[in-house]
C-alpha cells in the first residue's frame, strides 16, 4: 500500500489512532490558516478544535468525518492552541487527553469525556494537576493506563526539571543527556496522575543515554507507544532533524534502546506519527505539507502500511 492522504479537503495533522468496536478511529489536530508568522514557539499553530474520523476500510481510504467534537471555546480554563491529543477507553467511557495553553500561556494537559469514541467530548473544569508540555499519548494495558508526554521548543518541555518549572528555559550541553519525554501512570478515575511523572530514557546500543547533541536520534516530541510480539515500541520525532525514530523496551517505563528510523523527512518542518494494527496489517499514520505547497503549518493527514522484519525491526518508510 502506497502512502495515501486521508482528509484531502482539510488540513489535519498529529494523528492518534486506535481501534474501538471494530472500527479504526483517528484523532488529529486541526490546522487552519491563521495569518500568524511562523516562529520556533509554534505561535502559527493556532488550532482551535478537534474532529474525529473513523473507517473500516483503510486500504481504500473510505473515511467518515464525525465533525467538531471539542472546541477551545467550550473549555473553561482555555487560553489557546489545541495541539496533539489522544483517546483511551476505560469501563465504557472514552477519555480524550489534550494539550492546551492556559490563560497564562502555559501548556497543560486537559481531559474531556464521551460515551462514544466519535464524541462529542465534554471537558473537565480544570487541567490535570501537575501536568505540563504537550503531545499526550496513552497506553492501556491490563487495566492500567500510562500517559507519555512532552515536547521541546514550543512544547515548553525545556522549562521543567524533575517536574518543577524553572525560572527560564535551560537546554543541556551537547555532551549531556538529552531532555527526555515523560511517562506517568494515570489514576483509577482517569482524571489525575497517580504518581510523579518519570523520565523516558532512550539508550544507545552500549547502554548509554542519548545526548542532547545527538540530534539525529534524541527525543524532541511526538511520543507514541505500541506493543509488538511482547516488546514495547516507543516512537518519536527528532524535531529539527525531521526524523521519526523508535526504541524498544521490556516494560512501559523503559528504558528503551534506540533501534532506528521509521520515516525519512517529509515536506514540512514537523513530523508526528501514530502506529496501529487493523485487520491483520500494521499502519503508520503521519502528515506532510505537500497539498498546501510546503506551508509548514498547514499539514495533511497520511497513512501507509508499516512492515516489520523477522527480527522485529521496522522497515524504513520511504516516499
Amino acid at each position: 500500500m502506497k502512502a495515501r492522504y486521508l482528509v484531502p479537503n482539510d488540513y489535519m495533522a498529529d494523528p492518534a489512532v486506535h481501534v474501538f468496536n471494530g472500527k479504526l478511529y483517528i484523532y488529529p489536530s486541526h490546522d487552519r490558516e491563521s495569518g500568524i508568522p511562523e516562529n520556533d514557539n509554534g505561535d502559527h499553530f493556532d488550532m482551535k478544535d478537534y474532529h474525529v474520523f473513523s473507517t473500516d476500510d483503510v486500504e481504500n481510504g473510505i473515511i467518515t468525518d464525525h465533525g467538531v467534537v471539542l472546541d477551545v471555546k467550550d473549555i473553561p480554563w482555555a487560553g489557546r492552541q489545541l495541539w496533539d491529543c489522544d483517546v483511551v477507553c476505560k469501563d465504557g467511557k472514552y477519555y480524550m487527553y489534550f494539550p492546551l495553553k492556559d490563560k497564562n500561556d502555559i501548556f497543560r494537559i486537559g481531559v474531556a469525556i464521551s460515551d462514544k469514541p466519535e464524541g462529542p467530548f465534554i471537558p473537565q473544569e480544570n487541567p490535570i494537576k501537575g501536568s505540563y508540555s504537550i503531545d499526550p499519548c496513552v497506553l492501556s494495558e491490563n487495566g492500567a493506563c500510562y500517559m507519555y508526554f512532552g515536547g521541546l521548543w514550543g512544547g515548553q518541555l525545556q522549562r521543567y526539571r524533575n517536574n518543577k518549572a524553572l525560572e527560564s528555559a535551560v537546554f543541556p550541553a551537547d555532551d549531556e543527556p538529552a531532555i527526555p519525554s515523560r511517562v506517568v501512570k494515570l489514576s483509577e478515575n482517569m482524571l489525575e496522575f497517580a504518581e510523579e511523572p518519570r523520565p523516558v530514557i532512550i539508550l544507545d546500543k552500549d547502554g548509554k543515554p542519548l545526548t542532547h547533541g545527538d540530534s539525529q536520534r534524541r527525543f524532541f516530541e511526538a511520543s507514541w507507544i505500541h506493543t509488538y510480539k511482547g516488546k514495547y515500541y516507543f516512537s518519536y520525532s527528532t524535531g529539527d532533524t525531521h526524523l521519526l525514530c523508535y526504541a524498544t523496551g521490556d516494560n512501559p517505563y523503559g528504558p528503551f534502546t534506540y533501534q532506528g528510523v521509521i520515516l525519512e523527512p517529509v515536506v514540512g518542518w514537523t513530523t508526528h506519527q501514530a502506529i496501529a494494527e487493523f485487520k491483520g496489517k500494521w499502519y503508520l499514520f503521519h502528515h506532510d505539507c505537500v497539498p498546501s505547497g510546503g506551508t509548514t503549518w498547514l499539514r495533511s493527514l497520511k497513512v501507509v502500511e508499516l512492515v516489520y522484519n523477522p527480527d522485529g525491526s521496522i522497515k524504513i518508510v520511504t516516499h
